[in-house]
């Protein structure tokens, strides 16, 4: 009887392993890409984790060392053969869930009123809108031929049109860049939904990185109840998991709750 239930248990983990889900995270070099590449290697799944610069992911270089689930590749979104020919190399491969996380802030000088600059602009709508649908079509096939079907990018309530729209002393450019990546990703939506894929759209909330601190910096904001990454990912993964194609035109907070667009 010891001998059949570990037999049984045995073929379940080898079935488990088989079937793991896989997630490819952008941005993972740090912040909330790289927490997302932790919890998600802890659970056992299979994580494609890009960065611009493998070389200078250090952290990221780490848990790849300590886990064999987690594979380091080279991902710039503003360079579109690159895109190209990293969803090459992964042809065929099922990709459960994709997650857009990268993206710009920009400096303020640049995209606030009274010194707009177009190389701003086209850095931040570039890796914000362009980068991030970019990514999405390279791997639909990838999230289309897995088992979970799941394409999630993060975004910022300070895209809301309803919610920060009067809004005063905004970065022009990011809060427009991700309003337009809400309605990419609808799009995106709308299109795929016949092919069982689910789109979702999420706001980590204020969670302790580079990019908040540089927009406290700039703009002079500040949040007392300010997450830590890990704080967030966790809170993301359970929305995450529980998205169906009725979250397909919705925008989701960290906390839960849903904002208008």
């Amino acid at each position: 009887m010891k001998r059949l239930l570990a037999a049984i248990l045995m073929v379940g983990l080898m079935s488990a392993h088989a079937h793991a889900a896989t997630v490819l995270v952008t941005g993972s070099n740090r912040g909330i890409g790289l927490e997302f590449a932790r919890q998600y290697a802890a659970a056992g799944w299979t994580v494609i984790a890009t960065t611009r610069n493998p070389a200078e992911a250090k952290d990221l270089n780490a848990l790849a060392a300590k886990n064999k689930s987690v594979t380091v590749e080279k991902l710039d979104l503003l360079d579109l053969p690159g895109i190209k020919a990293l969803a090459a190399k992964y042809k065929g491969k099922p990709i459960d869930l994709l997650i857009n996380n990268a993206g710009l802030l920009g400096d303020a000088p640049g995209q606030t009123l009274g010194t707009f600059d177009r190389k701003s602009f086209d850095a931040v709508f570039g890796t914000n809108v362009f980068g991030t649908l970019s990514v999405t079509e390279a791997f639909k096939d990838n999230v289309v031929a897995s088992q979970q079907k799941k394409i999630v990018s993060l975004t910022s309530i300070a895209g809301s049109v309803t919610v920060a729209g009067a809004a005063k002393n905004n970065p022009y450019w990011y809060r427009a860049s991700k309003a337009a990546m809400h309605m990419g990703m609808r799009a995106v939506a709308a299109d795929l939904k016949d092919k069982g894929v689910i789109v979702g759209i999420i706001g980590p909330g204020s969670v302790d990185t580079e990019m908040y601190a540089q927009y406290g910096t700039d703009y002079g904001y500040k949040d007392p109840g300010v997450m830590i990454p890990a704080q967030s990912v966790e809170k993301i993964i359970k929305i995450i998991e529980t998205l169906d194609q009725t979250s397909n035109n919705k925008l989701i907070n960290s906390d839960g709750k849903t904002y208008p667009f």
